[in-house]
């Protein structure tokens, strides 16, 4: 990655793009004269892990594989990555965001998770998720560690090794899943401090996951921060792929501003075409910086006549927005990043084609429209909303409740239940809510009827019949099990109802029971499961949950319901 999210100070060091201009071309000139053809040969003495021929070891590997120097699926046939990078491991809580892709067009998304070597590391319930989202959404996943970025040179990243331990963890998840998912063992996995010191433990790595008994195609991301400018991957990649029994693995070049020329570009993605070794662009930007200006359009061109993928950097959330594809991870506020990505001239929505392991014509049918909503609680600053679900000819999986003013629409909520709580509203003003559903295809539904809702004068938060208690029930290094009980002190059933809270620490909800979370940042929304609907007058209901958590593990102190206040307990 060029930039970080917003929350970490994790950009690339000064040093990561010094090269630019004539300086990145003679390093990769000077590579091209000692390694004649991108180094199609080894050098003397160096080791063969397996002698066949590429394409008989790729006989081997289940699901997508490599042969003859291109990724194919399972049945044989060629597939191109279209997509983009997602950061979830920052952005748990953005679960839409895959859907929101695909509708836009793109085949693949490169999933950000955590080793938790630097960052809560992802556990095998959330990455089980994430790729039932990518396959509900027929998106190839991508899915790679982040904590090796800059290794050696950012005192702060892991190893290759501890990574390829990580994805040995996960074995059980990954089983089963070599038609959908690629193993991407660690992102930009060595900075610019001795990057010779790559080939051996990107080889060890390799070798550790094959003995380990995966057979995904595995994904190898160069060091230089992942633009390879002094050209270690590029003289060293035949080496790396034969260490790979399979044939199976596939290398991966970041272009940002090293690569601001067409003959750079050319140079670099021809070098590895001509020797028959995989490779696509595995992040990219556009943005000029003061090392120089991407040359995005050469980028996604070659890309497209040598029939190679790219995914481009990032979705939404980076430290330096600029590189954000959607603001505020709102797909109809594309920036002007992500209209040249997914609309420009050799895009994602021009060239883009879904992977046919997902077999058939893609989904293109609506959801019907949900009911009209109804406003439940409505506050001075809030308003709690209803609606009957809508249908869908496989399946709902979310809905967008939208704010209309003169007949133009804005997301203001985004839940996967029939309910959600509008907040941030100003007090004695009339508001227009309406609700579209959405499908795993990222298809929308009609928009619902409207309703106007009108919030209260003001006073303060009001305070009510509810308390809450909350309890760490167990702990253990990076995670942590929690319950929650909610309480109805008041005299009338209350039902539905919409909890909120906020985590100090940065603690991330994995999984839930008793309820459904959705979490933006530190906040959390808890909508309620269908038996825990109604807590009756003088009842309670408890939710249980698991989290993700730093050294820390503060308990929220502060919760209301359906936007009043709740003692605690």
């Amino acid at each position: 990655m060029r930039t970080a999210r917003r929350d970490t100070s994790a950009p690339k060091p000064l040093l990561a793009r010094l090269l630019t201009g004539l300086a990145a071309l003679i390093g990769l000139v000077v590579v091209g004269a000692l390694f004649p053809g991108g180094a199609v040969a080894q050098p003397p003495g160096a080791r063969t892990a397996d002698a066949r021929p590429a394409g008989a070891r790729a006989a081997d590997a289940a699901g997508l594989h490599i042969s003859g120097g291109r990724l194919l699926e399972g049945n044989g046939n060629d597939f191109v990555m279209r997509g983009v990078n997602h950061a979830h491991t920052w952005y748990p809580g953005e679960t839409r965001s895959l859907a929101d892709v695909k509708a836009l067009g793109a085949n693949s998304v490169r999933v950000v998770l955590s080793d938790g070597y630097r960052w809560s590391e992802n556990s095998i319930e959330d990455v089980a998720a994430v790729i039932g989202q990518c396959k509900a959404n027929r998106l190839i996943c991508v899915l790679e560690v982040h904590d090796t970025t800059g290794y050696g040179e950012d005192a702060a990243a892991g190893t290759l090794d501890h990574a390829a331990d990580y994805w040995i963890g996960l074995k059980d998840v990954l089983a089963g899943q070599e038609d959908y998912v690629v193993v991407n063992i660690g992102n930009e996995p060595w900075g610019n401090t001795d990057p010779a010191g790559w080939t051996e433990p990107t080889v060890a790595a390799v070798e550790k996951l094959r003995a380990a008994g995966l057979r995904h195609t595995i994904m190898v991301d160069a060091p230089n921060w992942g633009q390879d400018w002094q050209g270690v991957m590029r003289a060293n990649a035949r080496t790396v792929y034969d260490a790979d029994p399979t044939g199976n693995l596939i290398f991966s070049i970041h272009m940002y501003s090293v690569f601001d020329t067409a003959q750079e570009i050319t140079d670099y993605l021809n070098a590895f075409v001509d020797a028959e070794l995989p490779i696509l662009i595995g992040e990219f930007g556009g943005s000029a910086d003061q090392y120089g200006d991407p040359d995005e359009d050469t980028m996604m061109a070659t890309a497209e006549q040598l029939g190679l993928g790219y995914l481009a950097w990032s979705w939404s959330g980076n430290t330096d927005p600029v590189l954000d594809l959607a603001i505020d991870f709102d797909p109809n506020r594309l920036s002007d990043w992500g209209d040249r990505v997914f609309h420009g001239a050799d895009g994602i929505a021009q060239t883009s084609k879904e992977a046919t392991v997902y077999g058939g014509a893609p989904d293109t049918q609506a959801p019907t429209a949900p009911g009209a909503p109804a406003a439940t609680a409505v506050t001075d600053t809030s308003v709690t909303l209803g609606w009957s679900a809508a249908t869908d000819d496989t399946a709902v999986t979310g809905y967008d409740v939208v704010r209309v003013v003169d007949g133009t629409e804005s997301v203001v909520a985004a839940p996967t239940t029939t309910t959600a709580t509008v907040t941030g509203l100003t007090a004695d003003t009339a508001y227009t809510f309406a609700v579209r559903a959405r499908d795993a295809a990222g298809n929308r539904s009609a928009r619902s009827a409207t309703v106007v809702v009108t919030t209260d004068e003001g006073g303060g938060t009001p305070v009510g019949s509810c308390s809450v208690g909350y309890r760490v029930v167990g702990e253990w290094p990076g995670g942590f099990q929690g319950e929650i009980a909610v309480r109805n002190t008041g005299n009338t059933a209350i039902t539905p109802w919409t909890l909120a809270f906020a985590f100090a620490d940065g603690q991330s909800i994995t999984h839930m029971w008793g309820g459904t979370a959705a979490q933006n940042a530190a906040a959390v929304r808890v909508t309620p499961a269908s038996y825990t609907a109604t807590i009756p007058a003088g009842g309670t209901v408890t939710l249980g949950f698991t989290a993700q958590k730093g050294a820390t593990n503060t308990a929220p102190t502060a919760f209301s319901l359906d936007g009043a206040s709740c003692a605690t307990a």
